[in-house]
């Protein structure tokens, strides 16, 4: 039992210095920004791997610019189809949690039953997320790419700090720096130069609104930018925006 007792104490210990750690490296995004995330280095070593096995050529694009020098329509767009809370929310919409954690349980059943009706075996069921833009920057910046409880226990403890050392505008303008917007092409700058030809800050609406869209899945819709569902969720987004309240 003591050595049980010692190893939890280090066990605990070690904890608290991943979470110290954390907590130290959000703080000193209040000043200095971020030269780049977990989640872009990942990438990198995945598209250079990629590169020096001859199967595609090194794309790169990622351009940091202050927030004053992203379109207000991107601003809005982003919040309009990502988290309409933003503004109100403490880093966690635990409301959305429930409601997501309740689509994926019926997502489930229905797809179990259709499996049993066909008698095959059920199809890996697409979950639905309901993090903030604070999880996701939390995930992108600091976390691995894995799914498991762990990791989503880390990622709510990390956007609460966050929250709680870093203002509304800061986030937004760290997440909108470093998001994903295709293969290789990260942040607000890099999306408008690869997609219109001009900066973050030319965007007007629609196109704001139809980058804006790609989040989720930005390396599946940059290969469909034609996709009738692009065009047709871009349309909603733009009605949604003059409703968006910017930090």
């Amino acid at each position: 039992m003591r050595s049980l007792a010692r190893w939890m104490f280090w066990v605990m210990l070690a904890l608290l210095a991943l979470q110290l750690a954390f907590l130290l490296r959000i703080a000193l995004m209040v000043t200095l920004n971020p030269q780049s995330t977990s989640f872009m280095r990942s990438e990198a070593w995945r598209i250079a791997l990629r590169t020096a096995s001859g199967e595609g050529d090194w794309r790169w694009s990622s351009r940091w610019v202050p927030r004053e020098r992203i379109s207000v329509h991107l601003q809005r767009a982003v919040i309009a189809s990502e988290d309409a809370g933003f503004v109100h929310h403490a880093g966690v919409d635990w409301q959305a949690i429930e409601s997501a954690w309740e689509r994926n349980r019926e997502r489930k059943e229905q797809a179990s039953r259709r499996a049993q009706r066909q008698s095959a075996v059920a199809r890996p069921v697409r979950v639905v997320g309901g993090s903030t833009i604070t999880q996701q920057l939390a995930k992108n910046l600091l976390l691995s790419g894995e799914r498991t409880l762990v990791r989503k226990g880390q990622e709510l403890v990390l956007a609460l700090m966050l929250e709680g050392l870093l203002d509304k505008g800061r986030i937004l303008e760290i997440y909108l720096n470093s998001v994903e917007w295709g293969e290789g092409v990260f942040g607000a700058e890099a999306a408008a130069q690869r997609y219109f030809r001009k900066s973050a800050r030319q965007l007007n609406a629609h196109e704001a609104a139809r980058l804006a869209v790609m989040l989720p899945a930005p390396r599946f819709f940059e290969a469909r930018q034609g996709s009738a569902y692009l065009a047709s969720r871009t349309r909603t987004i733009v009605a949604r925006m003059g409703a968006v309240e910017l930090p």
